[in-house]
């Protein structure tokens, strides 16, 4: 579990899977995956990710809440990606929250505890995040954490003519010991 000013990242709970299905099935915060997910695709992939919080000893992709409401906001985490990609393997960092929280700050300070627990606890060495080249807002926050711009890849999972293919790769080194 992590803490910020105004969240908590923690393990999965049952009471997270109905708003995570419903952002989930939101089509505008689904725009740059490639299609919304059912209530079952969602609850899946809400175990995958509790599964590989439990098998990474406590990290991965936790579910995000607000300190004040105990509000579910969305999810901000880890993953290791061991083969999937040309510059695998590797730790990717990534979020998805309800468009209600979009535009307050809420991803970003997420992502930066997440990204200080990589490198300050996890001892790792680099991170890299990635979105299709459409996902501007989605660029500019890995901008704003400091991460670097490695180049395009064609994501795997998706056919080269399929119009969210094309996606940017952004990477952050712990060079000086930690953030």
């Amino acid at each position: 579990m992590l803490e910020t000013n105004r969240l908590i990242l923690r393990q999965w709970k049952e009471s997270d899977l109905e708003p995570f299905a419903e952002l989930n099935a939101d089509p505008e915060v689904m725009t740059y995956f490639p299609a919304t997910l059912s209530r079952e695709e969602s609850d899946n992939l809400a175990g995958r990710f509790k599964a590989a919080i439990e098998l990474n000893q406590g990290w991965g992709f936790w579910a995000a809440e607000l300190k004040a409401t105990k509000e579910f906001v969305g999810c901000v985490g880890l993953a290791h990606q061991p083969d999937r990609f040309d510059f695998s393997p590797c730790i990717e960092i990534g979020w998805r929250l309800s468009k209600k929280f979009w535009h307050q700050g809420i991803a970003k300070e997420a992502a930066e505890a997440t990204l200080a627990y990589a490198f300050n606890v996890l001892k790792l060495y680099e991170i890299v995040s990635f979105t299709s080249i459409h996902n501007v807002p989605s660029e500019n926050l890995m901008k704003r954490l400091g991460m670097y711009k490695q180049g395009h890849f064609f994501h795997p999972a998706l056919h080269r003519g399929h119009h969210l293919s094309e996606h940017v790769l952004y990477k952050i080194s712990n060079v000086n010991g930690g953030l």
